[in-house]
């Protein structure tokens, strides 16, 4: 199987994702990953038996990149098996971490071109080693607002395996 990836990653929590549910996929996988947040050009999709999209929020919206990726694609990733992830530290709390409890899922719903019918939204990871002073403070700000953690000496994965785990099986058995 011939599979695409296309990612967009701040801290690189959303490619690690990604990269995890490729490894889970049943079968001869080759891969190719490419970042949406480069400009893509002419990708030609007819080469691929399967998407896979995944995107983290950041600052509270999914960079402008993802929308034109889907706009301008929406024709060829219709012909497809696509499987679309988000990625929030929101996704933490067990009251946001579905496609129809995530504001952001329901915003990219409503004003996305074209969204596949697979999808899913995943914590991410609070990072403080990699962000700037002014990151830091902001994110600080977003988790003492939120109830998360403001400690910025150790950095916390949020991520749920299991549930990424899931939704690489149901990737696996998607077809068109």
């Amino acid at each position: 199987m011939k599979l695409l990836v296309l990612f967009s990653s701040c801290e690189g929590q959303t490619l690690k994702i990604a990269k995890h549910i490729v490894a889970q996929q049943e079968g001869e996988v080759v891969a190719d990953f490419l970042a949406i947040d480069k400009q893509l050009q002419d990708v030609d999709l007819t080469a691929y038996d399967k998407v896979l999209i995944g995107a983290s929020i950041r600052y509270g919206k999914f960079r402008p990149q993802l929308y034109s990726l889907l706009e301008t694609y929406q024709s060829q990733l219709s012909t497809k098996p696509v499987a679309f992830f988000g990625v929030c530290l929101t996704a933490r709390k067990p009251e946001k971490n579905t496609p129809e409890t995530s504001v952001y899922m329901k915003k990219l719903n409503l004003n996305a071109a074209w969204v596949p019918k697979l999808q899913a939204v995943f914590a991410g990871a609070l990072l403080y080693s990699k962000y700037t002073w002014w990151q830091t403070l902001l994110i600080q700000f977003i988790m003492k607002m939120t109830g998360g953690s403001t400690d910025k000496s150790q950095d916390l994965e949020l991520t749920d395996w299991t549930k990424v785990d899931e939704f690489a099986t149901q990737f696996s058995n998607l077809n068109d």
